[in-house]
């Protein structure tokens, strides 16, 4: 793996619309999830509203074109009277993986975080999803919680 330097990482920006649609409907079909163009149209909402429900940060080529993005959001951690942020989603197009693209969204978010005063910084992914844990093991630590959910029957 190289770090291609002609990446830039920056929020995502209005005239992003339709190429992270695009990129978020690759994502969602990567993950097998049934994705309408409505439910991205609320994702960009939320990113869009001030302040944002959800952030989003795009990897973009020298000559323009968005190679991923990353969605984080923030939390508080009463326990330790802090705050942190949950990254969402990180997906890299397939032809740009083995760049250095994934661990340079993940650093800019962390260096927000620092800038911030951020305590931490926390994601999931599938368990399967060999290739991607292999670049998180890279740049952050496994840790030995385990994740719960409940599903809530839709209300609208």
């Amino acid at each position: 793996m190289h770090e291609d330097t002609s990446i830039q990482i920056r929020p995502l920006e209005p005239q992003d619309y339709e190429c992270w649609c695009q990129l978020y409907a690759a994502y969602a079909a990567f993950y097998g999830v049934t994705q309408t163009q409505a439910m991205r149209d609320q994702v960009w909402q939320w990113i869009q509203q001030s302040p944002p429900v959800i952030s989003a940060l795009v990897a973009v080529s020298a000559n323009n074109h968005l190679l991923g993005f990353l969605h984080y959001r923030l939390f508080v951690r009463p326990l330790a009277a802090a705050l942190g942020a949950y990254v969402d989603d990180v997906f890299v197009l397939p032809e740009a993986r083995g760049q250095g693209v994934a661990q340079q969204l993940i650093a800019t978010v962390a260096q927000i975080g620092q800038e911030n005063h951020w305590t931490v910084i926390r994601w999931m992914t599938a368990k399967d999803n060999l290739p991607a844990r292999a670049c998180y093991d890279k740049v952050a630590e496994h840790t030995h919680w385990q994740t719960y959910e409940i599903k809530l029957p839709k209300t609208r």
